[in-house]
């Protein structure tokens, strides 16, 4: 059957119309994004994306990164041109000046406060006092989520050239630990093990899948046009605040549908208790115990290479949450549930450790907790999150004072 003309007009009219509304629609689409990057862009909101992939380490900073950070608490945000949370540092040292560089995760990167209201300036502040030395700077390397083998990798490649006349290491003990174990950390990132009686950098991850997706071409340009983009920003935003209410309301369902006992519980089995919380207990199985040796092994290199440098190594253990709660009765209550004593034992164990290798120690937990106890005040937590997570702002001045007034003892 032919097509008549009319038909014909009329089906290329349809045509026509179909098109010219989907260029409206894109025309208005694009419109409104326009408008809503200027007033984000106006209104000074950004949440950039902070980390792209590293050959060495798995993961890094991005090097002249700036912008606001939102997941826990709120700061502005520079990284250096080194790829720090720091300001600039020259690399060759200034004569007459005393270096002290400080190395960790999350702790030291502080994105949950402002920079200036870091640990960091409160021990330099302390420091000042005692005469440290007549002039001195402090180097902050800190990246989230960093075990201590990705710190030896770190000091290697970027802390010794600056020529630190002190290295001073920051454990987190709730999971610095269980970070050199591929068996807990399961991401992309390298580790050390022991081969042979040998402690052996295992570089692997740069073949895993989820490594060279991170490192491709395409996850590059999605991190450029995020950080490029606020429209973009508040959108992953708002899924990343989306996904953390839903992940806070399926735990408050499950523990309330599960507290259901009376009297205290019998204490669970190492594998029913989390990573996290595993580490106040003394190892009995074989993943915790390579993973403290692989910690020990990893503490003793970082030793022998800081003091070949000519500088002094020092070995500081934070606080967690639960260590140092206000209420001591409900640290008394966790150590009840993981069937312990007290929560300290990470704690004195690396103590231990670093005494047997002439390792200067400072272990804050202790000293913290009797200040919560004593002030009736919590130092981690900050928003819905009050006695665990991160220092919040006392957090940080509480414990900076101190180390401080340790280091001031060591000098």
């Amino acid at each position: 059957m032919e097509t008549t003309p009319t038909e014909s007009r009329t089906g290329l009219s349809k045509w026509k119309k179909r098109v010219f509304a989907l260029v409206l629609l894109a025309c208005g689409l694009l419109a409104g994004l326009v408008v809503a990057e200027a007033v984000l862009r106006i209104a000074g909101y950004s949440s950039p994306e902070f980390y792209t992939a590293h050959e060495t380490r798995g993961y890094s900073l991005i090097p002249n990164m700036h912008g606001q950070y939102r997941k826990e608490g709120r700061s502005f945000v520079e990284i250096n041109s080194a790829g720090f949370r720091d300001v600039e540092h020259t690399i060759a040292k200034a004569p007459g000046v005393t270096r002290i560089a400080i190395i960790g995760d999350s702790y030291v990167e502080a994105l949950q406060v402002e920079r200036d209201e870091s640990f960091v300036q409160f021990m330099q502040a302390e420091i000042e006092k005692c005469g440290f030395g007549q002039q001195f700077e402090v180097l902050r390397f800190g990246v989230s989520g960093y075990g201590t083998a990705q710190q030896l990798l770190m000091l290697r490649e970027d802390v010794l050239k600056y020529s630190p006349d002190a290295v001073i290491l920051l454990m987190t003990t709730n999971n610095d630990i269980s970070d050199n174990a591929r068996v807990f950390k399961k991401v992309p990132i390298p580790y050390f093990e022991y081969r042979e009686g040998m402690l052996v950098l295992d570089e692997s991850f740069r073949t895993e899948r989820a490594f060279l997706v991170r490192n491709s071409n395409l996850s590059r340009l999605g991190i450029w046009l995020k950080n490029s983009l606020r429209v973009v920003q508040a959108i992953g935003e708002a899924q990343t605040s989306i996904k953390y209410k839903y992940r806070q309301w399926k735990d408050s369902t499950t523990s309330s549908a599960g507290n259901t006992s009376v009297g205290p519980a019998p204490s669970p089995p190492v594998a029913e208790v989390g990573v996290d919380y595993q580490v106040y207990r003394e190892p009995t199985d074989a993943n915790w115990q390579n993973a403290w040796r692989v910690t020990e092994g990893i503490l003793d290199l970082m030793n022998n290479e800081v003091r070949s440098a000519n500088a002094k190594f020092v070995v500081v253990t934070g606080s967690n949450g639960g260590q140092v709660l206000p209420n001591v009765q409900e640290r008394d209550r966790l150590a009840s549930m993981l069937g312990i004593n007290d929560l300290l034992y990470p704690d004195r164990r690396i103590a231990e450790f670093c005494r047997s290798k002439e390792i200067p120690v400072i272990a804050l937990a202790t000293a913290l907790g009797d200040y919560t106890r004593r002030v009736q005040a919590d130092i981690h937590g900050i928003e819905g999150n009050i006695g665990y997570g991160h220092w919040n702002k006392l957090g940080h001045q509480v414990a900076g004072t101190e180390l401080g007034r340790r280091m001031c003892e060591l000098r």
